[in-house]
């Protein structure tokens, strides 16, 4: 628990403080976030505000990693724990940073010709199935060995799962490890998309990544309180993943990081994150439900990401097939502007849904193991 505090509380003070300097810095730069002429028109107020902030809690979350690995060797030596490095924590954050490139560029590309457009759909898709692919194979083809302080190998797990799972593997769902990887590209471009569609109001995003994150801190930590790795545990009810407590870490540093941003991104924001950010965001996130063994739960635990998606889809078929648009304006939050709700109310709002499908996804988890131990 020490570990996981410690990056938290450092993730939020680096990025707390140097969200200013990052402020300053594209606002010299003149990357100011261009707007969409057809877009709601209260958001040309906001044009020329500094983006690409998310560079700022990506690095914040790999610093805080790094500070929490120092406080994971002064545990004690009987207790299990992943003092080095490991290939979870390259994966993990390895997606946030190469999908925050992705993003990168997009938001290099708008701010340089001036306009919305950035790079183009096919390539940001090319992005993210080349980002998915890489990672999804390290997370399904180098299994770990984890060895007690006896020196006797404990745990032997891949970062993801050869088996679709909800709050644990499903068995009878063995898919295999190539279609295993196409999940995993497929959930990175789930959530990265669902995370960009979620941007848009000032700390909308973000204050929902918050939740989510702290969400699969929380679930992290108590897989690594009952993990199959430790002796204590039958396994009747243990968990069968790789690397908990880091996960619990990572996830731990990235909600602080995003608290820290949220201080300067709420409304008015003096920054935007940018699809840096929400890319980084939501390729995060996807590392989480799977290294988490936890894949099903995603569209509960993210459910307000999964609402505004399909606000866009529907959106879409409708308007291809009939003509006619569902929506005043998609994704979703846009309609609310156009029916005449405040920013900040329907901030606060989707914030209340999204918290309650992180709490109903919590109670999901722990009720499951409560049925197993009872």
């Amino acid at each position: 628990m020490r570990a996981v505090i410690v990056a938290i509380g450092v993730a939020f003070l680096v990025s707390l403080l140097t969200t200013p300097i990052a402020i300053r810095v594209f606002t010299r730069l003149k990357a100011g976030q261009p707007i969409r002429a057809e877009g709601p028109i209260m958001h040309q107020g906001k044009k020329g505000t500094p983006t690409m902030g998310g560079v700022v809690f990506i690095v914040a979350t790999v610093i805080a990693y790094v500070a929490g690995h120092l406080a994971l060797t002064t545990l004690p030596d009987q207790q299990i724990a992943q003092v080095e490095p490991t290939i979870t924590a390259l994966v993990l954050l390895g997606l946030m940073v190469f999908s925050g490139a992705v993003g990168f560029i997009d938001d290099f590309l708008k701010v340089r010709k001036r306009n919305s457009a950035g790079l183009n759909k096919r390539g940001k898709l090319l992005g993210q199935i080349l980002v998915g692919a890489v990672f999804g194979v390290v997370a399904l083809y180098f299994p770990s060995s984890m060895t007690d302080p006896t020196g006797v190998i404990t745990n032997v797990e891949t970062v993801g799962s050869t088996t679709l799972s909800f709050i644990r593997d499903i068995p009878a769902l063995e898919v295999g490890k190539i279609a295993s990887v196409v999940i995993f590209i497929f959930v990175v471009m789930a959530a990265t998309n669902g995370v960009n569609l979620t941007d848009g109001l000032d700390g909308l995003a973000t204050g929902a990544s918050v939740m989510v994150l702290a969400a699969y801190a929380v679930i992290a930590f108590w897989q690594y309180r009952h993990w199959c790795a430790d002796p204590n545990y039958t396994e009747d009810y243990c968990y069968s993943v790789r690397d908990p407590l880091e996960i619990a870490l990572i996830a731990g540093a990235g909600a602080g990081a995003c608290v820290g941003f949220l201080w300067w991104n709420t409304s008015p924001a003096r920054i935007f994150m940018g699809d840096t950010g929400a890319l980084g965001l939501g390729g995060l996130i996807a590392g989480m439900a799977m290294s988490t063994r936890t894949v099903l739960l995603l569209p509960i635990i993210g459910g307000l990401f999964v609402i505004i998606t399909m606000s866009v889809v529907i959106q879409i078929i409708s308007f291809r097939t009939t003509g006619k648009r569902v929506f005043r304006m998609s994704p979703l939050q846009h309609h609310f502007e156009l029916a005449g709700w405040s920013e900040v109310n329907i901030v606060v709002r989707f914030w209340i849904i999204a918290g309650i499908g992180v709490a109903i996804a919590l109670g999901l988890f722990y009720s499951e193991f409560l049925a197993n131990v009872s």
